[in-house]
């Protein structure tokens, strides 16, 4: 076979295979009697923003130390399909600065796909910088619905004084942020529960989306779901066998993570595209707690759909 036919047969296999996973995400739903998914953690960022992720996840740097392939590796356009075909109804473009002087040009980005992308919640981030304040300000006026905050990439402590006037706009506005604070993949300087509570101590109404469940605090950080009205977990990547290999949530604590869901408290959250296996695992790993129907069908859409507002 010439290389154009193995190439055409390639992207038939992989239509295929896209096909029979794309049935399977909608038999979840369709089965739980919803009408799709709310997924509060996806990424979405400029082209070369994102190849640079992309290559840092296949050098396995220091961040994630393991060998982490990316399973929806697709242009703009394909990866908005394939989330659309899984019945995706609401999503957002998390993007994060890993320095001062990104944020706000991120910021101009995210306002643009979201005015041509309806079914993205518009979201946006910021970095501890002078102009913090000011360009999240902006970005409230604008009518963002959801910020990223990303301790671990960005390497900052969330209360450096630059960042308190953006806190306190955001706990006013009712905007959730939803934060990489967790010491998973790998701890940096500000990562952990501690410096998140003192966080919560001076803005106690913020509304703070855990990512990837605190991974591996998990216990912690739901203390602080527990502790705090506006706080809530997204499920990114936890429970997935990915994660249970190294970072295996706490048998004990099913309890717990039973009544935070049917209290609103557990959102679905998936990092797709950059994830290192299918979609529909993470859906199949949160089926697997044994939790019910009652707390998928709010995990899965109602909580995030009270959220942000959704019909």
């Amino acid at each position: 076979m010439g290389e154009g036919g193995a190439g055409e047969a390639g992207a038939a296999e992989a239509s295929e295979a896209g096909s029979a996973e794309a049935e399977r995400v909608t038999a979840f739903w369709e089965r739980l009697g919803l009408p799709g998914l709310v997924d509060v953690h996806t990424h979405f960022m400029p082209e070369r923003v994102l190849r640079k992720v992309w290559a840092y996840f296949d050098s396995v740097g220091p961040l994630t130390g393991v060998k982490w392939p990316i399973t929806y590796r697709h242009d703009e356009e394909r990866r908005l399909a394939v989330l659309r075909g899984f019945g995706v109804r609401a999503f957002t473009s998390m993007l994060y600065p890993h320095k001062a002087g990104m944020a706000e040009w991120l910021n101009g980005w995210a306002a643009q796909f979201a005015a041509r992308t309806p079914d993205c919640l518009h979201t946006a981030t910021l970095f501890p910088e002078p102009e913090a304040g000011r360009y999240v300000r902006a970005a409230v006026e604008g009518g963002v619905r959801v910020f990223k905050s990303h301790v671990q990439v960005g390497a900052y402590d969330p209360n450096d004084a630059l960042l308190d006037p953006a806190w306190g706009l955001l706990a006013e506005a009712g905007i959730p942020v939803v934060m990489h604070c967790g010491s998973g993949p790998a701890p940096g300087k500000h990562t952990g529960p501690e410096p998140v509570g003192r966080l919560l101590a001076r803005h106690p109404r913020l509304p703070l989306v855990v990512a990837h469940m605190g991974m591996p605090e998990y216990a912690d950080f739901m203390d602080l779901a527990e502790r705090y009205e506006e706080v809530r977990l997204d499920t990114t990547m936890a429970f997935t066998d990915f994660s249970e290999a190294t970072t295996p949530f706490p048998r004990g604590e099913h309890g717990r993570l039973a009544e935070l869901g049917l209290g609103g408290k557990i959102l679905l959250g998936t990092d797709f595209p950059n994830i290192p296996y299918g979609y529909v695992h993470q859906l199949d790993a949160l089926e697997r707690l044994g939790l019910g129907d009652d707390w998928l069908r709010a995990v899965c859409h109602g909580n995030g759909a009270r959220l942000f507002g959704l019909g």
